[in-house]
């Protein structure tokens, strides 16, 4: 006849117990004995108990236990029952941990979750993991992960092993989410332009995780690689120089890195200062003059300058040299032009002070006039020309004539302030004003006509020489020009 074990409990929690059953077909006048197994590899030792007439027997302890049941007369010895496991509860506490505890783990990165056993210093302990397929011997306190992925997300728990039969109950859930995507940082400026002698805060910042340090890189041109400037460093750093800036942050042993921010430009503003001139410099322009704005650097002989022009005006001319050439103007021209030289792509003045320039859509016209229109014997007149509307910088130019003659010159002419001559010769004179290079001409002035007076003399004489005329009456009057006499 065999034995059967049986137990009210598989298992059983710290400071609590487990009743076995050992069942025999026919139990009359029998024993009983108990065996217990410390692991799959140790011998069976006998346990002991103070009553061997009972079936029943209290443990405390895990282990694999069999039983049997013996009598002397008649002699009886049933095979031992089949074993029974009874794990055992122990009070230790497992807890795990995640290194480093971040909140959000992306792929690539290498983490590391430890099971710690409270006040279990000197046990040699195995440990066991769930999900099952973290169980791949032996059976470490730590679980590292080199390079996460996605597949790793899920909940983690573990828990300490004394030996087959004895353990700690399941630590803490610790629940770890794996970003399929290297995160990508957030550049920003406080400001996009450097005051002169200032500073710009950049900030770089990566969402929604933690403990990151900061690499910063800086490109001088376009076409330049980028240069690393800071490593390992806050998410902020103040920056002098102008440059196109980006970032990236890093994390871990060994470290992870995110991918690069999007680039930001920082403009820096040099103490140079640029300055407007208008050449020429008349308050009036007109329409179909050439001017010339010149964009000029206080102390920036040294310096190879481009320069960078703003206007108001509807003009959409961009020169990148120090000059603004407008050969015809027209009104369309009008507005405020400022300008600002650029030492590279990321550095230059701050914008001049504007010039305002008015282009009239009037044609300039020269007004003639003299002062008499006869030359005495001997003598001369004077003969002024003006530019209406009114403006400076003017010469004028003076025709005897036909229009399309030479213009007067000494010693045809006298001249006297601008504007003026003197002439001792009859004849129609015409005059215009013209200025600038090249010289800008207004309309001619309808011509004035001055008569040259002889020296003969020419007398009236009335016939008959009566002091008083009556109606009806004849008369006769006589020119006599040097003693000749013309009717």
């Amino acid at each position: 006849t065999s034995g059967h074990t049986d137990s009210r409990q598989d298992n059983h929690t710290t400071g609590g117990s487990v009743t076995l059953t050992c069942s025999v077909e026919d139990p009359a006048g029998l024993k009983y004995e108990w065996f217990r197994q410390t692991s799959d590899t140790s011998r069976k030792t006998p346990l002991q108990v103070e009553n061997f007439d009972d079936s029943h027997t209290v443990i405390t302890h895990g282990g694999r236990y069999t039983c049997r049941g013996w009598r002397r007369e008649p002699e009886v010895l049933t095979p031992e029952s089949d074993p029974v496991t009874i794990q055992e509860t122990v009070s230790n506490r497992a807890s795990l941990t995640l290194q480093p505890n971040w909140p959000q783990i992306f792929s690539g990165e290498k983490i590391t979750l430890r099971c710690e056993i409270d006040g279990g210093g000197d046990t040699q302990w195995t440990y066991e993991w769930k999900p099952d397929k973290l169980n791949i011997p032996p059976r470490h306190s730590e679980y590292r992960i080199n390079s996460v992925t996605r597949s790793h997300s899920g909940e983690y728990r573990c828990k300490g092993r004394k030996d087959s039969y004895s353990s700690t109950e399941w630590s803490n859930v610790i629940r770890l989410n794996v970003s399929p995507n290297k995160p990508k940082p957030t550049l920003t400026a406080h400001n996009a332009i450097i005051p002169v002698g200032g500073t710009v805060t950049l900030t770089c910042s990566v969402r929604g995780s933690a403990d990151w340090k900061y690499y910063w890189f800086k490109r001088t041109s376009d076409s330049s690689v980028a240069q690393p400037i800071r490593d390992g460093v806050p998410d902020s750093i103040s920056v002098s120089q102008g440059g196109l800036y980006h970032c990236r942050g890093g994390r871990g042993d060994p470290l992870f890195f995110t991918e690069n921010s999007d680039k930001v430009t920082i403009q820096e503003t040099v103490s140079n200062r640029a300055s407007l001139t208008l050449q020429p410099n008349w308050p009036q322009i007109f329409r179909g003059e050439t001017i010339t704005i010149r964009c000029e650097i206080d102390g920036g002989r040294d310096s190879h300058w481009t320069y960078e022009w703003t206007t108001t005006s509807s003009n959409t001319q961009s020169p990148t040299h120090s000059e603004y050439r407008i050969i015809s103007a027209t009104v369309s021209n009008s507005g405020e032009y400022r300008c600002k030289g650029r030492k590279d792509s990321y550095s230059s003045t701050e914008w001049s002070e504007a010039i305002t320039l008015t282009v009239s859509s009037q044609t300039p016209k020269a007004q003639l006039r003299a002062d008499d229109t006869d030359i005495p014997v001997g003598g001369s007149v004077t003969l002024t020309c003006s530019v209406n509307p009114s403006s400076s910088g003017w010469k004028y130019f003076w025709y005897r004539g036909k229009k399309t003659s030479e213009p007067l010159t000494t010693p045809d002419v006298v001249f006297l302030s601008t504007g003026q001559i003197r002439v001792s010769q009859g004849g129609l004179y015409w005059c215009r004003g013209g200025r600038g290079d090249p010289v800008y001409y207004t309309d001619y002035r309808d011509p004035i006509s001055i008569n040259t007076i002889t020296a003969n003399k020419a007398v009236v004489t009335l016939q008959p020489n009566w002091p008083e005329i009556y109606r009806g009456e004849k008369i006769k009057l006589r020119c006599e020009i040097n003693g000749r006499r013309r009717h």
